[in-house]
């Protein structure tokens, strides 16, 4: 159980560290370059992340409502 509770915390800290850095060390300096790119496109990861949640959705649908399981 450890390891489990462990194996979460870990992919949580990592986010959430990469979300941080993200967005306090990304931006356009004076001259126009880029002063540090961002390790994750925040709009891609938001888009599978609606992907994977809507089909947990649906597979639990059919799961828990009979009528659907033909289709």
């Amino acid at each position: 159980m450890r390891t489990f509770l462990g194996m979460i915390l870990g992919c949580v800290l990592t986010i959430g560290v990469v979300y941080f850095h993200d967005n306090t060390r990304t931006g356009v300096s004076a001259d126009g370059s880029s002063v540090s790119r961002p390790i994750v496109n925040w709009d891609v990861a938001a888009g599978e992340w609606n992907r994977v949640t809507e089909n947990i959705r649906l597979s639990w649908d059919r799961l828990t409502n009979p009528d659907r399981r033909r289709t």
